[in-house]
């Protein structure tokens, strides 16, 4: 069409069709006409003029752009176009326009990229394979239950930054020493290697935070210096130059997010089977990037032929309640070891105790928090003494804690409402000791609370017989059957 340009994208179609057919042919092609493809054939085809640099339309921004706009983003860089924009409406009501937003939006950001100043540029890195392994705490935020009960807890993350080979673990107190050093051991364990240099941001349970660069804690200089890894950390408190692990922190809870909803449930019945759903996640993880691991795994330094330490000892005594008390929760033991000293090894996730030089008790570790003082009592440490004198269980402190779970709550109200005092206390305790006995704490539990919700029955002889296999004790008898001949010689001794 007459004064109708042509675009560049129709003159490049037009120059690749005319080398394979005619001018006629490719000027078709190209929705272009003769006379033009003849220009171009020519080389006296007038290119479309650059753009006009005049208005067609009145500014909008004309008003306020130099005496208000311009002012403020010479003052600050952190101002946003929404800022601006809402200053305007509230301040400027009467010569801004809100509908002129996008104008406004488009003038700021162009303004920017011509007079702004510098913006901050991210460094791409390079690393060779088996120099780097970086490590961080990352807070897991998905309603994760164990039983039922809500579950609060982190993930230590390792990863080896060559081959994004990575390793993941439960967390469930803070960012302790005894923490890092348990999910350090663990992923060069996982790992089969350790990296030269070993890189976290400013962890208390490795550095003091002091101003002097390095100022390590004893304790992580030691657990360094026995795997043969040189420690690194980023400036404090600038997340993003430990970005080769803060963003694969993001990308793991992720596809934690994704992978519990596929399962369509966050519940789990312990901590094993959600420590175990972790570990599947991150093996998935780790088969993507399986070969460039296993050229990482050559560069990696041996294992030392022992781990170090990864819990800290504590000596206590075991007070006449049958309790210890550390790192503000109180926790019931066996009451044979009352008035004993006991050492106790506490690590991440659970407590050891060890006596007379040998490992007595493992239990879980609860964590107190917000200073509100935690309990973990159990009902089986202290029963053979209860049973004695079941009326202490009425109004002892630690009653609540005593019941396992809630059917035996459920079974404690209708039994303290239903019976007598003294009797109550009696059912509840022979029910908690008859369930040490036959170790059938749920199932007696469901039956004794169907068998008072049905019938209204408190009976624990119906529990011990369903529950307690009492197996009789049959002696061993040798009779042996006396001679005829004995029989007759006292016969004959009868006088006449």
């Amino acid at each position: 069409m007459s004064g109708k340009h042509i675009s560049d994208k129709q003159v490049n179609l037009y120059m690749t069709q005319r080398a394979k057919h005619s001018q006629v042919i490719a000027a078709a092609k190209s929705g272009i006409s003769s006379r033009t493809a003849g220009r171009i054939d020519n080389q006296i085809h007038q290119p479309k003029q650059a753009n006009r640099n005049w208005r067609t339309r009145e500014d909008p921004l004309s008003v306020i752009w130099e005496p208000i706009v311009l002012p403020l983003l010479q003052q600050s860089d952190g101002l946003t176009p929404i800022g601006i924009f809402d200053f305007l409406c509230e301040q400027h009501s009467d010569q801004f326009d809100p509908r002129t937003r996008r104008t406004l939006e488009r003038r700021i950001n162009r303004w920017r990229q011509l007079h702004g100043s510098a913006k901050e540029v991210m460094f791409t890195q390079t690393h060779a394979t088996g120099a780097l392994g970086i490590a961080d705490f990352t807070v897991v935020k998905e309603s994760v239950t164990i039983a039922g009960v809500s579950l609060k807890h982190r993930l230590f993350h390792y990863r080896l930054v060559a081959s994004r080979w990575g390793y993941a673990q439960v967390v469930y107190g803070g960012e302790s020493f005894t923490a890092l050093s348990d999910g350090l051991q663990r992923a060069f364990s996982a790992s089969g290697g350790v990296p030269h240099e070993l890189r976290t941001d400013s962890l208390s349970a490795a550095y003091k935070n002091r101003r002097e660069q390095n100022d390590f804690t004893e304790r992580y200089a030691d657990l360094c210096q026995h795997y043969g890894v040189k420690p690194t950390r980023n400036n404090r408190g600038i997340a993003h130059e430990n970005g080769a692990i803060e963003s694969p922190n993001n990308h793991l809870k992720k596809q934690l997010h994704q992978a519990l909803l596929v399962r369509g449930s966050h519940d789990f019945n312990s901590r094993e089977d959600y420590e175990a759903f972790v570990q599947n996640l991150l093996k998935q993880r780790n088969r993507r990037i399986h070969s460039a691991f296993l050229e990482e795994q050559r560069q990696l330094q041996p294992l030392p032929a022992t781990q170090r330490v990864n819990y800290t000892e504590h000596i206590l005594s075991v007070s006449r309640n049958s309790t210890i008390t550390i790192k503000h929760v109180l926790y019931s033991v066996p009451s044979r070891l009352v008035s004993s000293c006991v050492r106790v090894r506490l690590f991440d996730a659970k407590l050891e105790l060890w006596c007379a030089g040998e490992h007595t008790l493992t239990l879980t570790r609860l964590f107190s928090s917000s200073g509100i003082r935690q309990r973990n009592i159990d009902y089986q440490h202290v029963i053979e003494s209860l049973v004695k004198k079941p009326r202490a269980f009425r109004f002892a402190k630690w009653r609540d804690d005593l019941l396992p779970n809630e059917d035996y709550r459920h079974i404690w109200q209708h039994a303290n409402t239903q019976l007598p005092s003294d009797d109550a206390c009696k059912y509840i305790v022979g029910l908690l000791h008859l369930a040490k006995k036959a170790n059938c704490e749920d199932a007696l539990g469901r039956y004794a609370l169907a068998q008072i919700e049905q019938a209204s029955r408190f009976s624990l002889i119906d529990c011990q017989q369903r529950f307690l296999n009492v197996i009789p004790i049959i002696p061993s008898l040798r009779i042996q059957q006396h001679a005829l001949s004995d029989y007759q010689a006292l016969l004959a001794r009868v006088p006449a």
